[in-house]
């Protein structure tokens, strides 16, 4: 008895599309032909389809299955290797899963690391900084990204921090000035509070030169001219001496 194309593919469980495509890229030998013209498949056409169609469902993609012997024989060092990539697979999934539980319980933006900060302590943050403190995240060392996610645990309330978000690009000279003025004992207090916060390479596979580079990037990018204006006055203010 000689099976046609659809009763064959209806015996293996597939389609009809599937078995001609088997045929096109050379996975399935052509079947003798009737003298109508019709193909006739026999046992031998099942059970290769059905070896097909067991690799695939493992995992194997078809390319992979031409190369494997086509004898009764299981392909074991295929099977190995594919075991292996599925263990891989599963402790990645599962790293994942985990990263994905401390996110849940402790909400922080995905472009963070894990916990990275008190739930809701980035997310209340202006984009800007939130950007900002994605770069820091990239370029910083541990010791240093663990002294900023001290500092971020604690809500800012100062109205001056107020201020320096919402300046705007044309900001006169006198507001600047005057921002910059009340920023300097905010920020130089923080950094009292938090001395590990100040921005270097240590800890890090990085150049000071690339590190300060990469923020300075960042900053320009992200802050307005009058905010960039009120940085550079700060930094100033907080490198003269003070009582």
């Amino acid at each position: 008895m000689a099976w046609s194309t659809r009763e064959i593919a209806q015996l293996a469980g597939t389609t009809l599309r599937a078995v001609r495509h088997y045929h096109e890229i050379g996975l399935l030998a052509e079947p003798r032909r009737r003298t109508n013209g019709y193909k006739q498949y026999g046992v031998a056409h099942l059970v290769r389809i059905l070896r097909i169609k067991r690799l695939t469902d493992l995992g194997f993609s078809l390319s992979q299955i031409a190369t494997m012997p086509d004898t009764d024989d299981q392909p074991v060092e295929a099977l190995r290797t594919l075991d292996a990539e599925l263990a891989a697979t599963i402790e990645r999934l599962e790293r994942t899963r985990l990263e994905l539980a401390v996110i849940l319980r402790q909400p922080t933006p995905a472009e963070l690391p894990p916990g990275f900060a008190a739930a809701g302590a980035v997310t209340r943050m202006p984009p800007a900084d939130r950007s900002f403190i994605v770069v820091l995240t990239r370029v910083l060392g541990a010791d240093t990204m663990r002294a900023w996610a001290d500092m971020l645990r604690k809500p800012v309330t100062d109205p001056v921090a107020e201020r320096f978000e919402t300046l705007a690009a044309d900001a006169d000279e006198q507001t600047r000035a005057a921002v910059a003025r009340d920023l300097a004992p905010y920020v130089r207090t923080l950094y009292a509070e938090h001395p590990g916060a100040t921005i270097t390479n240590a800890g890090t596979r990085y150049s000071a030169s690339y590190v300060e580079r990469a923020v300075s990037t960042a900053l320009a990018e992200l802050y307005n001219h009058a905010q960039l204006d009120v940085l550079r006055r700060t930094n100033r203010l907080l490198s003269e001496p003070h009582d």
